[in-house]
């Protein structure tokens, strides 16, 4: 039985294997690709330009085109209208999203419908109305005109969510009256990374805002300066160039510099000079707008250097010293080994001619120890011969008596 079993089993895994698979339903085709496009236009076609640019008085009313063109199979139903311009943090020009109000130049434009439908690879050149208003500040308004088409899409959850693809075109709308172009350098902050390679600066990274609370759209070039304290060590370098910043409008900013020295507080200052847009003239040309501030730049390589260096030159000190001592010692040695060898040297040789010269008259040499006067020799007169009287003459007698 177990063996029919087996069999068994092994006959349905082959036919299972063996079976053709279960086909796969198709997916469903995805929609074809839908594109458009806005451009400055004429009431007979785009003419080249790259953007609406105006320059108006306040209160003044003009009529204008725009094309629209559809580059898709399939005909495109697209909301237009007119939205104001923001400058983004990163620096880029962008318009305000759909459902929010514009208040400037995008307030300014009037389209006859909110709503166009063009056919299948085909233009429309339509027209619209632009009028300052008579309380307008002086100065540059900007703004978009914006097609868009509205969807619905899923997210990573599977949930509807309304997306807006917008193609648009700029407005650069000046006003006339004074201008005022300015821009100020706000929220500065400085950081110094040190190197570690004791020989070599650190790097400065500062990153500030740069506002434009002038009336006129600008761009400008940031510069970044450091120094030491009472000035030294100082450096500048130059940033990137921003782009166009509009009035009201902001980017953050980075400024890098390498090689600053590390000098316990390093004074940090940003500055911006201003430029203009395009074949803009500014005259006269506006300050600087600048910041400062101050950051701590430790030479904490420099200073383990510094140590490594002192304690290797006292290690040398100590060797020397030590090394001197040594030499003192044993000169002192030599000298002190020296004179006793020399007061030996002496005694052996004081001792040596005393033996010669008893040697040589005759006499004994003394016993050691004996501090007696030396032993005179004895002459021939005052030996006694055998048989002989020794005896003096008178004279003698009497000359030792007169003494």
């Amino acid at each position: 039985m177990r063996l029919l079993a087996a069999i068994a089993i092994a006959t349905g895994i082959a036919l299972l294997a063996a079976a053709p698979p279960t086909p796969t339903p198709p997916a469903p085709s995805a929609p074809p690709a839908v594109t458009w496009g806005v451009a400055p236009s004429s009431a007979k076609g785009p003419n080249g330009r790259p953007a609406f640019t105006y320059k108006l008085d306040p209160g003044a009313t003009l009529t204008d085109y725009v094309a629209v063109t559809n580059h898709s199979a399939r005909p495109l139903t697209l909301n237009l209208y007119a939205s104001d311009a923001v400058t983004t943090a990163q620096g880029g020009f962008d318009l305000l999203a759909g459902g929010q109000k514009s208040t400037d130049a995008g307030a300014w434009v009037r389209f006859t419908g909110a709503t166009v439908t063009i056919p299948s690879t085909s233009r429309l050149d339509i027209p619209f109305t632009l009028t300052v208003p008579s309380n307008a500040t002086p100065g540059d308004h900007a703004g978009g005109i914006v097609a868009s088409l509205a969807a619905t899409t899923a997210d990573t959850q599977g949930n509807q969510v309304a997306v807006d693809h917008r193609v648009g075109a700029r407005i650069y709308l000046r006003v006339t009256g004074e201008l005022r172009p300015a821009l100020t350098v706000e929220d500065l902050r400085v950081r110094h990374t040190g190197s570690l390679n004791p020989l070599a600066g650190g790097t400065l990274t500062a990153t500030f805002t740069v506002r434009n609370t002038g009336n006129v759209r600008l761009t400008g070039q940031p510069t970044l300066a450091a120094s030491g304290p009472f000035g030294l060590g100082r450096r500048s370098t130059d940033g990137e160039a921003l782009t166009e910043i509009l009035p009201g409008g902001e980017l953050t900013t980075t400024v890098r510099m390498t090689g600053v020295p590390p000098l316990f507080r390093l004074t940090a200052s940003a500055a911006v000079t201003p430029a203009a847009v395009g074949d803009q003239a500014l005259d006269p040309q506006p300050p600087s707008g600048t910041a400062r501030t101050a950051v701590w730049a430790v030479p904490w390589p420099q200073t383990g250097l510094l140590v490594l260096l002192a304690l290797v030159g006292w290690a040398l000190i100590a060797a020397r010293r030590r090394q001197t001592r040594e030499i003192a010692r044993a000169v002192a040695a030599a000298r002190e080994k020296g004179r006793a060898e020399a007061s030996r040297e002496t005694e052996r040789t004081t001792d040596g001619r005393e033996a010669a010269v008893a040697v040589a008259l005759g006499a004994n040499p003394r016993p050691s120890g004996d501090s007696g006067p030396p032993d005179r020799p004895v002459s021939d007169a005052d030996r006694r011969s055998p048989g002989h009287h020794n005896r003096q003459p008178n004279i003698d007698r009497r000359v030792r008596d007169e003494r």
